[in-house]
Order: C-alpha cells, then sequence, then structure tokens
C-alpha cells in the first residue's frame, strides 16, 4: 500500500512510509509480557525477531522522528513481512 501511496505522491514532496513494529512493551501490552514471563516463555516469544528482543516505544518513536526529518528524503517504502506485498511495482488484485 505504502508503495502505491509513494507512487501516487511522486514529484509532490510529499513522501510515504510505514513503520510496522513487532511486539512493544508498554502498558498496553504488560499482561501478554508478564504471561510469557510467568510460563517462563518470554526466550521463545523472542526467538521470532531476529533482533532477540522485544522493542521499546522509544525507538518506535525515534524510527518515526527519523522518517518525518530531511535525513529521510531518500527513504523509501520497501519492506514487507509478506513477500505477495514485496513487490516493485505497484498492482492491482484481481480475480
Amino acid at each position: 500500500m505504502c508503495k502505491t501511496w509513494q507512487t501516487n505522491f511522486n514529484g509532490t514532496g510529499v513522501r510515504v512510509n510505514a513503520i510496522c513494529p513487532g511486539l512493544i512493551e508498554t502498558g498496553m501490552t504488560k499482561t501478554i509480557f508478564e504471561g510469557a514471563r510467568a510460563r517462563g516463555n518470554e526466550a521463545r516469544s523472542v526467538s521470532f525477531n531476529p533482533t532477540g528482543r522485544y522493542g521499546h516505544p522509544e525507538e518506535i518513536a525515534a524510527m518515526a522522528l527519523f522518517l518525518v526529518s530531511d535525513e529521510a528524503s531518500y527513504v523509501t517504502p520497501s519492506l514487507s513481512r509478506r513477500w505477495w506485498l514485496d513487490l516493485d511495482l505497484p498492482f492491482v488484485m484481481r480475480r
């Protein structure tokens, strides 16, 4: 979706990107983290993340600040967790 939007806004000065974090440890996810720790599943839960740890809100905020800054003027949407969404060109799904 971001690639399509970026293509539509190309040349207008509008930049489009998305932040797609994994599980972030916040007050909202507190029960998830506490439950995993109580069951001893915390290490298993982090094994799905390449960094081997959970994220923190400050890290997501720093990424957002970077993306809206002029230092990110060359950053374009290109990452996706699903291969069928990670195509080089905008597309329309047809039946």
